[in-house]
């Protein structure tokens, strides 16, 4: 028995992604190339960009393919700041995605760059009181606000509209990583300057994303070679994952209001579960407006490490409310942010529901699960005595 629990880290490749895949996969060609299966090549890429800007509500042009989530976000962030020598603040939230917060870190360190973390409200939420007053006093030392769409552990989608207007001419930049073919993400609608989005978390495959950028704006780059995405991003196009990733968007954007519905209920029909079969839980997750199928629970006098692997040994997949940096865990700087304590952290698993679970497998998983958090509190128990 497998029950996969952690859609929010990376989701199935769907049917459509998978065909798309394997028929570009048997085209040869360099989209670069000038000769004939070069350019048959390079159709086919910008096919693909034109559905997924109609998909997004962006220009073709717009569209700035990369090799990951994480290498959008990089050329974003440094690439404001680096289009922007006069300015050296960088405007992130407390609870970013570390895709965000490392390079701004990074900057910090090497490049004499400035961070302000707005700080995030119990609703799970920035403060947009504390923005409007950075904007006010420093908005002229701004290079870019990075602001995340919907947040990875609690699932809260945050007010990117009402960040722009109180932003004015500062860019703001979005990561839509998980919001992207989930709810509802217009590109246009939002204006705002960047945003980024990935194929592995919509049913496509792995090692493909974009960054969306207005036009007429350029960022300095952070690859340099054969300038293939605007002279912004280099390197050869992935043609297959490009196709594969436009076909699991349309196939995600089609079916999103079906899937957030499924996805809801199988959502609330585990927590109220949850809530009764482990009485003492804390829920941390955000409900409304929030993503459909993440659920953030505290489970107190236990570690997340071992409650992972101990419903790992029962076939369920799931992930800790903690991120590992360079192999030594720490808590989840995200539910510090909301307010936990560091042990409350600690004791948190992140529960991503998507289109492939089921209601039979969330009984099942409801059934294990108190078995599994007293052997995660008794083994918690014998490492405080030791």
């Amino acid at each position: 028995m497998t029950i996969y629990l952690d859609h929010a880290a990376t989701a199935p490749i769907n049917e459509a992604a998978i065909d798309a895949l394997n028929i570009q996969m048997r085209k040869l060609g360099n989209a670069s190339s000038i000769h004939n299966p070069g350019r048959s090549v390079r159709k086919d890429v910008e096919d693909a960009r034109h559905k997924l800007s109609e998909l997004i509500g962006a220009n073709p042009s717009e569209i700035i393919f990369t090799g990951s989530g994480t290498e959008a976000n990089n050329l974003a962030i440094k690439g404001f700041f680096w289009q922007h020598p006069d300015r050296n603040l960088i405007v992130t939230s407390a609870f970013e995605h570390h895709a965000i917060l490392d390079p701004v870190e990074w900057l910090v360190e090497h490049e004499g760059a400035e961070q302000v973390l707005i700080p995030i409200t119990k609703a799970g939420v920035i403060d947009l009181d504390f923005l409007r007053k950075i904007v006010q006093t420093r908005g002229s030392e701004i290079a870019v606000i990075s602001i995340m769409h919907s947040n990875n552990e609690l699932g809260s989608i945050q007010p990117i509209a009402e960040i722009v207007k109180i932003a004015g001419d500062i860019p703001v930049h979005t990561d839509a990583v998980q919001s992207f073919g989930k709810v509802e993400f217009d590109f246009a609608a939002l204006n705002v300057t960047a945003a980024t989005i990935s194929a592995h978390k919509i049913g496509g495959p792995l090692g493909v994303a974009a960054l969306i950028l207005k036009r007429g704006l350029d960022l300095t780059p952070v690859l340099h070679g054969g300038g293939q995405e605007r002279e912004i991003r280099s390197g050869t196009l992935n043609a297959p994952s490009i196709v594969a990733f436009t076909a699991a968007a349309e196939y995600a954007i089609a079916n999103m209001a079906t899937n957030f519905k499924k996805i809801r209920e199988l959502r609330d029909y585990f927590v109220a579960g949850l809530k009764k079969c482990v009485p003492d839980v804390s829920i941390n997750s955000i409900t409304d407006p929030a993503l459909p199928g993440i659920v953030n629970a505290t489970f107190p006098g236990t570690e997340s490490d071992a409650l992972l692997l101990l419903l790992d040994t029962e076939g369920i997949s799931a992930s800790a409310g903690s991120a590992c940096s360079a192999g030594v865990p720490r808590p989840s700087h995200v539910l510090v942010a909301l307010g936990l304590s560091e042990s409350d952290a600690d004791a948190s698993l992140r529960i991503s529901i998507g289109t492939t679970n089921t209601k039979a497998e969330i009984d099942q998983v409801l059934a294990i699960l108190p078995s599994v958090v007293e052997r995660a509190r008794n083994a918690f128990v014998v490492s405080e005595l030791n």
